[in-house]
């Protein structure tokens, strides 16, 4: 008979998510994984055969947990537009604990990781377009409610939107002061409204 896993794997998910993210793919050792993941490296490759295999499957997770995030702000705010300028205010509203307050997991990986580890680099860049993707769909769904002009091209909306998404964590990453991320978030979700007709 099998043995049962003598691990949580949703817990050993989440506190690989965490460590990656805060210290990048490169400059995780595995004694930091045993430490934060409470296993012995034997018990760490059994359960996700590689330190590779184990940072895709971290960030999948956080992938997952931005996208599901993205939605649930659309699905609560009166509109598409609402929602998209509503995201970039929340930034300013991180409290000081939050992870999100550093870079996105996914723009540091393709940093880190385009230049030496191909696999992780495409995972990266495959969540980057669809993060895309979904931020297309948000002003697609505001043009067909009339929000914003007809002739507005949303997936060229959603890029400048990305970029500015990922510029306000690369500011709060920076620990640039609130009274700054809560102007150039302002700034940014004006820009955003300004587009309603």
């Amino acid at each position: 008979m099998a043995r049962a896993a003598s691990y949580d794997r949703d817990a050993a998910l989440e506190a690989a998510m965490t460590l990656f993210w805060r210290k990048g793919y490169h400059a995780t050792s595995l004694k930091d994984l045993e430490a934060a993941l409470k296993m012995k490296p034997g018990s760490i490759y059994a359960a996700f055969d590689s330190k590779e295999n184990l940072y895709l499957l971290a960030l999948e997770r956080y992938f997952q947990r931005s996208r599901a995030a993205f939605r649930a702000g659309l699905a609560r705010a009166e509109s598409p537009l609402a929602a998209l300028a509503a995201h970039l205010r929340a930034y300013a509203d991180l409290p000081p604990e939050d992870a999100a307050r550093q870079a996105c997991m996914l723009t540091r990986t393709l940093v880190d990781t385009r230049a030496t580890d191909p696999a992780i680099a495409r995972a990266t860049q495959a969540y980057l377009d669809e993060m895309a993707a979904e931020f297309t769909r948000a002003f697609q769904a505001a043009r067909d409610r009339g929000e914003i002009a007809p002739d507005s091209d949303p997936a060229r909306l959603a890029r400048r939107f990305q970029a500015y998404v990922t510029a306000l964590r690369v500011e709060l990453h920076r620990g640039a002061p609130d009274r700054v991320i809560r102007d150039l978030a302002e700034d940014m979700a004006r820009e955003i409204e300004a587009l309603r007709v």
